[in-house]
């Protein structure tokens, strides 16, 4: 059985003494021999964590032992070599970077929609359905009919929303709006950009992505290709079955089997979309740090050098 368990989780709440929560946390943290990143902000809380399962569960304790966490819902996935070899809580100025000062998720945030009946709401003509995901995940799949507003990080979302025929139609009447993420935290977040800007029927998919793909059969699926997702297993397809993209190393972009034969793609220093972005001394750094990492490997060792992965909730 595998001896490593993850757990993703995050809160939209309101924590105005977050900066005092980040000492003692960690320090709880250290002492249960759990790694990851969280993020405190005066909005919430955003983290993925791995360790001992008791450890693990210890942590999600103590957090639920705050009332304002108590309702904290996380989702766990088991690992057999340690996904993360760090501890680390940053205080942020937002969980989840959009960059638009007063979007309050706690009080503004779009209608939940179930998995079930998602794919109801985005059939219908009426409704405007928004990808809220960075572009190169968009590349990996998306639902039938969804726009993709073709951004590179999701602070770039409320520029496209300001310029969108789609939803600034010319009559002036604001559509209704049906808005996805991966995990579920972007679409809180942009749903309330929504409805702060005067858009008053905004609905978010519940669960995210993830929870669509684990809960809806194939055959009724919307959903066309595989999901990115910010961890090891670069990407899922239904029932949350591993998926069959690859990962740069150096810019950690998704690649299909053909990227892996292309003669600028080099294990753990380039791809064809960051060969031309790094100098040929960035390049022997990374071929050093690959090869460390390829001789720590075969001795079954841990290479702290090594570029780890994304956690799962921070999905900016």
């Amino acid at each position: 059985m595998s001896k490593y368990l993850t757990a993703a989780f995050y809160q939209f709440v309101e924590l105005p003494d977050y900066a005092e929560l980040k000492a003692p946390l960690l320090a709880f943290c250290e002492a249960q021999q759990v790694k990851g990143l969280i993020l405190l902000a005066s909005e919430g809380i955003n983290s993925t964590l791995a360790g001992p399962p008791e450890g693990v569960h210890a942590v999600l304790a103590y957090l639920r032992k705050d009332p304002r966490l108590a309702q904290l819902q996380h989702k766990e996935a088991w690992a057999d070599t340690p996904p993360f070899y760090r501890m680390k809580v940053r205080l942020k100025r937002e969980i989840v970077t959009l960059g638009v000062p007063g979007i309050s998720p706690t009080r503004m945030a779009g209608t939940y929609v179930k998995p079930a009946d998602w794919n109801a709401l985005i059939s219908d003509p009426d409704v405007v359905v928004v990808d809220t995901r960075n572009d190169y995940e968009v590349g990996v799949g998306t639902f039938v009919g969804a726009l993709d507003p073709h951004i590179k990080s999701f602070a770039k979302l409320p520029a496209w929303v300001a310029q969108s025929a789609e939803l600034n139609p010319a009559t002036g009447k604001k559509p209704k709006v049906a808005m996805f993420c991966t995990g579920g935290i972007r679409c809180e977040k942009s749903t309330a950009l929504m409805r702060a800007q005067g858009y008053d029927e905004v609905y978010h998919l519940e669960g995210g992505i993830l929870k669509y793909l684990e809960t809806v059969a194939p055959e009724d699926s919307l959903w066309q290709g595989e999901c990115f997702v910010f961890d090891e297993r670069v990407s899922v397809g239904h029932g949350l079955v591993v998926g069959s993209h690859g990962l740069c190393r150096a810019c950690r972009q998704p690649l299909v089997q053909a990227d892996l034969a292309s003669p600028l793609f080099e294990a753990g220093v380039s791809c064809h979309q960051c060969h031309d972005s790094t100098s040929q001394t960035q390049k022997n750094s990374a071929r050093e740090r690959q090869r460390q990492w390829e001789l720590a490997k075969a001795r079954q060792q841990t290479h702290i050098g090594a570029r780890l992965p994304l956690p799962v909730a921070h999905e900016n």
